[in-house]
C-alpha cells in the first residue's frame, strides 16, 4: 500500500516537474529535479523483499547522483565528465540487475533476437558515427557509455525472450526509452541544440525509469 501511494506521488510530482519545464519555467524545475528520483528509490526501499532489490536501489540511486552533478553540467565541463562516468555506473547497475533476472536463455525466438542484436548494433554505430566529429575528449568516455547503454537494451531484450509478461514488456520498453532519453541528450549537448530538448530529456528518463522500476517488481512479485 505505502509503495503504490509513493509510486503515485512520484507520477504526479513528474507530471507537475515537466508542465513546468513546457512552459518554460526552467529555474523552478532545476530547483524541484532533486526530489524526483529519491520518490521512485523511497518507493523501492518500502517493497518488500527481493533478490535484486539492493542492485535496483543501487541503480536508481547512482542514476539521481549522476542527475544532480549534470545540473551543473553548464558551470564546469567537469561536471558533465562526472555525471557521465556516475550514469555509466547507473547503466552497468542495471545491466548486473538484468543479468542477475536471467535464469537461461531459451533457445527460442532467436530471429527476434538477432533482430534485436542488429537493431542494438545499428544504433550504436550510427550515434557513434553522428556524434565524434564533435566529441573532442570526450571521444572515448562517450563510446564506452553509449556501449553500455547498448548492453543494458540488449540485456533487456534477452529478459524480453525470458521473463513473464507484462514485466517483460515494461522493462524492455524502459530500457529502449532509456537509450533514447541518452540519446536526445547526446544529440543536444554534442551535435545540434533541440527544441525542448529538457522536456524530451526529462519525460524519457522519468517514464524509462519508471517502466524499468515496475517491470522488475512485477517480475519480483511474490504469490
Amino acid at each position: 500500500m505505502k509503495s503504490s501511494v509513493i509510486f503515485k506521488s512520484f507520477i504526479g510530482f513528474s507530471i507537475v516537474y515537466l508542465l513546468i519545464i513546457l512552459f518554460g519555467s526552467e529555474e523552478i524545475a532545476w530547483f524541484l529535479k532533486p526530489f524526483l528520483m529519491p520518490l521512485l528509490i523511497l518507493a523501492v526501499y518500502v517493497n518488500e523483499r527481493f533478490i535484486t532489490k539492493k542492485i535496483l536501489l543501487t541503480a536508481l540511486t547512482l542514476s539521481w547522483l549522476g542527475g544532480l552533478i549534470m545540473m551543473f553540467s553548464d558551470k564546469r565541463e567537469m561536471y558533465f565528465t562526472a555525471g557521465l562516468i556516475v550514469f555509466l555506473l547507473s547503466h552497468i547497475s542495471y545491466i548486473i540487475l538484468f543479468s542477475k533476472q536471467l535464469k537461461i536463455y531459451l533457445k527460442k525466438s532467436k530471429i527476434i533476437f538477432w533482430v534485436g542484436v542488429t537493431a542494438i548494433a545499428f544504433y550504436l554505430i550510427v550515434m557513434v558515427l553522428i556524434l565524434l566529429p564533435s566529441l573532442g575528449d570526450l571521444k572515448i568516455p562517450v563510446f564506452v557509455y553509449a556501449l553500455t547503454i547498448s548492453i543494458m537494451v540488449l540485456f533487456a531484450l534477452k529478459g524480453f525472450l525470458n521473463w513473464q509478461k507484462p514485466a517483460s514488456i515494461y522493462i524492455l520498453v524502459g530500457a529502449l526509452i532509456f537509450a533514447a532519453s541518452d540519446s536526445i541528450l547526446a544529440l543536444d549537448t554534442f551535435y545540434v541544440p533541440l527544441q525542448n530538448s529538457s522536456f524530451l530529456i526529462m519525460a524519457t528518463y522519468l517514464i524509462a525509469q519508471y517502466l524499468i522500476v515496475t517491470g522488475i517488481l512485477k517480475l519480483n512479485k511474490k504469490n
